[in-house]
């Protein structure tokens, strides 16, 4: 079934992009999103070298998707509010509409692709898309084999609560009470402080802690910005805001390793968003804040 697959996605060429597939796969699998951060990556045994992963990679050049007029790029559909599916049955998203930002900056057409996580890679190698813009993080293993933009969407674990309490780091969290989710990355963190200096409430899951916060159970939560995001946009009277960031771990576009010269253009269209303030303008809309006071001059 799975070759009959791969062979309906690749009818030219497929013994080529068989070989990629699998030799992204193994190299990509469990390193879902910027979401699940570097630590819980699965490490790969797999003896590639990204000087012969770059040899066989040859997707469209700049000069060939200015040409054509369209540029293929990978999105989340199960992601959001990075991405999602809307009522009209059509991707949507801040990662969306970043894609078709990048698009209108190089002068083309997106064709949008929608993709799971560990296909992300897999199908940009595979020239199944020219760029994923799909809340991928930056870590070592996947820098080998591929190339990096600078960060255009944040993707943090902060602090959440509502105005009235000031607090704007870890030592002001001494004698209040925040929820977590049990296990999670913001758990851990939490953790690290010295027993006694806050009343940490673990529940099972983010929806429960984040109910937990709206019913007054805590006065503060650990969560993802993207969760954090949902329970703002539905809780408008709370008026829940991000007090600090705990960790922070952006997402970046994906781009085949070596095509320095579309990872320049894409470079420069994000620097561009960010000092337009569109990008911002996009964070409010969908994480419901602005970006953090340090992104707008990240680059790496």
């Amino acid at each position: 079934m799975t070759l009959d697959f791969l062979k309906a996605l690749f009818p030219n060429g497929f013994k080529r992009a068989l070989a990629l597939f699998f030799a992204s796969f193994f190299l990509t699998v469990g390193i879902a999103s910027c979401s699940g951060g570097d630590s819980d990556a699965v490490k790969s045994q797999a003896n590639i070298s990204p000087k012969n992963i770059a040899q066989i990679s040859t997707g469209k050049t700049l000069e060939e998707i200015q040409k054509s007029g369209e540029i293929n790029i990978a999105v989340p559909a199960d992601f959001p509010p990075f991405g999602g599916v809307g009522v009209n049955m059509q991707p949507q998203g801040y990662d969306i509409d970043v894609a078709n930002q990048i698009a209108k900056g190089l002068g083309v057409k997106a064709e949008l692709v929608t993709v799971v996580g560990n296909y992300r890679i897999p199908f940009l190698q595979t020239d199944r898309v020219d760029l994923v813009i799909s809340s991928l993080g930056k870590n070592e293993e996947r820098a080998a084999i591929i190339d990096f933009s600078q960060p255009y969407a944040p993707f943090f674990s902060g602090v959440y609560g509502r105005p009235n309490i000031e607090i704007s780091s870890l030592d002001d969290l001494k004698g209040q009470t925040i929820g977590v989710a049990q296990g999670s990355l913001e758990d851990l963190e939490i953790s690290k402080l010295p027993p006694g200096k806050v009343d940490i409430k673990r529940y099972a899951n983010n929806s429960l802690t984040a109910s937990a916060l709206v019913s007054g159970q805590v006065d503060l939560i650990a969560t993802a910005n993207a969760v954090a995001a949902k329970l703002i946009q539905d809780n408008p009277d709370q008026k829940i805001e991000n007090k600090f960031i705990l960790k922070n771990s952006p997402c970046y576009v994906g781009i085949r390793k070596g095509d320095t010269k579309l990872l320049q253009q894409v470079n420069n269209i994000i620097a561009n968003l960010k000092q337009s303030g569109k990008l911002n303008q996009l964070s409010i809309e969908w994480f419901g804040e602005p970006l953090p006071k340090d992104f707008a001059t990240a680059t790496t």
